[in-house]
């Protein structure tokens, strides 16, 4: 059990505040394994298991990254408006506190809701997985599409600054200098764009696979802005899991090719195409951006396979080709050509 220096953790005194435990409870808190921007505890409780979560000030990785913790408010906001479009696409929220920035929810056993990430990486790699996250995005972001109100509630534009743009491209600009006015440019269009509620963090770890559907889970990057960030984020992701278990290269590109293909066909909110070719430069930005940025991906270390995802990632920065699936067939001549020779 987690405690303070006068017994009780500052996040049980918040969950008391929250009213979820008794004025003389004091919760059981266990501390689980997540990413690097909070702090997560689950607790035990006498009305049941939760989770509760805390923004830190300082993110958990080498280089020094820090973003205001004001970002689990937008984090919760996001949670309600996703609930209300497609209810079982989050966890319900169960309570706020303003003072130790944190808040609780529901929690969702491992077992009844996997994490997507152990999937791919365990050789659970289905397309219609893949199709049915990008559906309950797109869905997200075709409801929330040109609204006005979402714009102002959800005008986090420092936030994501700190947490997206500045660690991923404009921190790999300082290691790419022949790439920086693309990467630039990248953070200019995106945020000058201004569409629909993004979750900034698409990412398989963050998606629990449930009985109901896809879960969605920390989205404290919201922001009303680009969707096509969202698109690339996870389709970035799907590429690299390639690198890290070469073996499920076929299954993972079918993945990739079921989710683009599937959130594509329900933009309605600009011109397709336009969307799309702002993907395919954020995807290019992405994959060098977790190869050399504040926020590199952690099982990649082979400097060999790094480097062959560096100069894929530049020549598409440079020169993007129109659409996603292009980029996908790339990728697998591009790692065949590699791998063949290692032979």
């Amino acid at each position: 059990m987690l405690a303070s220096e006068n017994g009780l953790h500052p996040l049980a005194v918040a969950l008391r505040r929250m009213g979820l435990v008794g004025d003389q409870e004091i919760p059981q808190l266990t501390a689980l394994s997540g990413g690097v921007s909070s702090l997560i505890l689950l607790a035990k409780t006498a009305r049941g298991l939760l989770c509760v979560k805390q923004a830190l000030p300082r993110l958990k990785v080498a280089q020094e990254w820090y973003a205001p913790v004001e970002r689990n408010e937008a984090e919760v906001a996001w949670l309600r408006v996703a609930a209300q479009i497609t209810a079982d696409s989050v966890p319900r929220i169960l309570g706020e506190d303003a003072q130790t920035h944190s808040f609780a929810m529901e929690f969702l056993a491992p077992a009844a809701y996997p994490v997507w990430k152990e999937q791919l990486r365990t050789g659970v790699i289905e397309p219609q997985t893949a199709r049915m996250v990008a559906q309950r995005l797109a869905a997200i972001h075709r409801a929330s599409a040109q609204r006005p109100d979402l714009a102002e509630r959800f005008a986090n534009d420092d936030t994501f600054h700190a947490l997206r743009l500045d660690p991923y491209f404009i921190a790999t600009a300082c290691v790419h200098a022949d790439c920086a006015a693309a990467l630039q440019q990248l953070v200019e269009t995106t945020a000058g764009t201004r569409l629909a509620l993004v979750h900034g963090d698409i990412s398989p770890k963050n998606i629990l696979i449930g009985p109901r559907g896809p879960v969605f889970l920390d989205a404290e990057c919201a922001w009303y802005g680009d969707p096509a960030f969202d698109l690339a984020f996870c389709l970035t992701h799907l590429l690299l899991k390639c690198v890290w278990h070469p073996g499920h290269s076929v299954r993972y590109l079918d993945c990739f090719a079921a989710f683009a293909g599937s959130y594509v066909e329900r933009v309605s909110w600009e011109p397709a195409p336009m969307l799309q070719a702002r993907a395919v430069a954020l995807l290019a930005g992405m994959l060098l951006a977790r190869i050399d940025g504040k926020s590199p991906v952690e099982y990649i270390p082979d400097e060999r396979d790094r480097e062959v995802v560096r100069r894929f990632a530049r020549a598409r920065l440079m020169a993007p080709p129109g659409q996603l699936q292009a980029v996908g067939r790339d990728w697998v001549s591009t790692w065949k050509q590699e791998w063949e020779g290692r032979r």
